[in-house]
This record gives structure tokens, C-alpha cells and sequence, in this order.
């Protein structure tokens, strides 16, 4: 097959691959887009205006935003420690057996949702920041680790194999040539997580981990839809403050 039928049967298997998905998708599609449907969804959203802006309220709302930050802070610090301990393993390091053994601990962490880790969680420690902190940091250990791994087996081995060959021992060597190399892609994986763990977390509160997306559970319940709206317009005033620090971190790392 040459290059130009290539070029043709790609893009022709990957359009009949997206016809069988949306075939798998059940429901009216029709009603989606009727007018009634328009009409109800219009109505609802005007019940969120004006949002609920009373002092005590918007006190309790901060509250709940520090909140949320530190959860996403302290879920991803201890994921980047986490996963900088299981990928040294991981990248080979430590021998075969242990290599597979920590890949499949992270491929566990990776593929369990924060929210069912949070579920668990929750059962044994009960609600609270402290179980979302540490459903992000069980599910980031697994992303992070896999990350740092291949970061690390990427790094160019020269600078470690002469210090090897001056005698140096291999843990000495590993701190002084692999480590500062990938340091700059490790920080920047990490900064990215961050910007995906600010907002895991706020939607942790819907099994009761704490922070904003608790409140926003609770107000929505109880049909409180200008409170609701208030919490919605913090959750995205922390996420676009959060992302444009971890861009201005990660450019100034360049």
C-alpha cells in the first residue's frame, strides 16, 4: 500500500469509527434540539440570575475556594513525590521485576477515576478535604509516575555513563546528570496536573470531599439556583486564575 492510499483509507476508517460511536449513543435526539427542549433550558438558566452576592454568603463561598486550592494543592504535591518515587522503578532503574511491578501499581492509580477514589475514600476516612486531597493525589500518582518515567528513560545517558566511568556511584550520578536534565519536563508535568486537579476538585464535592463543588452539590439539590450560580462563577474565577499561573510558571521555565 503506498503512501497515497494511505492518505485516503486513514481518514475514511477514522470517519466510519466515528459513525459507530455516535450509532452506540442512545436517546432523542430530535427533542434535544425542539423548541419545548430550548424553551425548558432557557428557563432553567434564567433561574440562576442574579447570582446570590450577600457578605456572609460570598464569606462562606472564599472559604470555599481556599478550600478547594488546597486540595488541589497538597493532592498534586504529594502525587509529584509519589510519582517521582514510583518512576524510578518504573523507568528500569531498579532492575526488570520491580519495572513491571511499579508500572502496574501506576497503571491501577491511573485508570481509577478521582471520584471513585473519592467514593472509597470517603467510606473510611469520611467527608471532608481530606479525602478529596487524597483521591487527586492516588489518581495523579498513577498519571504522574507514568509521565516521569518516560521523561526519565527520554534523558540522554552520556553525561551519567562518564560519571559512572569516573567512579562515581549510580544514585550520585542519577542526582547530579539524569535528574537536573528532566527536571524542567517534570516540573512542567506537574504544573499541568495542577491545572487538571483544580478542577477534579471541584467536582469531588459531589461525594462529599469538601470545597466548592460540595457547595454547589448542596445548593443544587435544594433547587438554590442563585447560590448555585455563585459558586459556579468561583469555581471558574479559581480555574482561570490557576491556569494562567501555571502558563506563566511553565513559559518562565522555558
Amino acid at each position: 500500500m503506498n503512501r497515497d492510499h494511505r492518505v485516503i483509507i486513514a481518514p475514511l476508517l477514522f470517519l466510519l469509527f466515528l459513525a459507530a460511536c455516535v450509532g452506540t449513543l442512545s436517546g432523542d435526539w430530535a427533542s434535544l434540539f425542539s423548541l419545548d427542549a430550548i424553551s425548558t433550558m432557557g428557563a432553567f438558566a434564567s433561574g440562576f440570575v442574579p447570582p446570590a452576592l450577600d457578605a456572609s454568603f460570598l464569606a462562606r463561598t472564599g472559604w470555599a475556594a481556599l478550600e478547594t486550592l488546597a486540595i488541589s494543592v497538597l493532592g498534586t504535591l504529594l502525587a509529584m513525590i509519589g510519582g517521582l518515587v514510583l518512576a524510578l522503578p518504573a523507568a528500569g532503574r531498579w532492575g526488570a521485576p520491580s519495572k513491571w511491578v511499579a508500572r502496574g501499581v501506576l497503571n491501577v492509580a491511573r485508570a481509577i477515576p478521582e471520584l471513585v477514589w473519592a467514593s472509597m475514600i470517603v467510606v473510611a476516612a469520611g467527608l471532608g478535604p481530606f479525602a478529596g486531597t487524597l483521591a487527586l493525589a492516588f489518581h495523579t500518582t498513577g498519571v504522574l509516575g507514568r509521565l516521569f518515567a518516560e521523561s526519565l528513560e527520554n534523558v540522554p545517558p552520556e553525561a551519567n555513563e562518564a560519571l559512572r566511568r569516573n567512579g562515581v556511584a549510580s544514585t550520585t550520578a542519577f542526582w547530579y546528570s539524569t535528574l537536573p536534565q528532566a527536571l524542567p519536563q517534570l516540573t512542567s508535568y506537574t504544573l499541568y496536573r495542577w491545572e487538571n486537579n483544580i478542577r477534579a476538585a471541584t467536582i469531588l464535592g459531589v461525594v462529599g470531599a469538601g470545597g466548592l463543588g460540595q457547595m454547589l452539590y448542596f445548593h443544587l439539590s435544594l433547587f438554590q439556583t442563585h447560590e448555585a450560580a455563585t459558586v459556579l462563577f468561583a469555581m471558574i474565577a479559581l480555574v482561570g486564575m490557576v491556569d494562567v499561573l501555571s502558563n506563566v510558571l511553565r513559559r518562565r521555565m522555558a
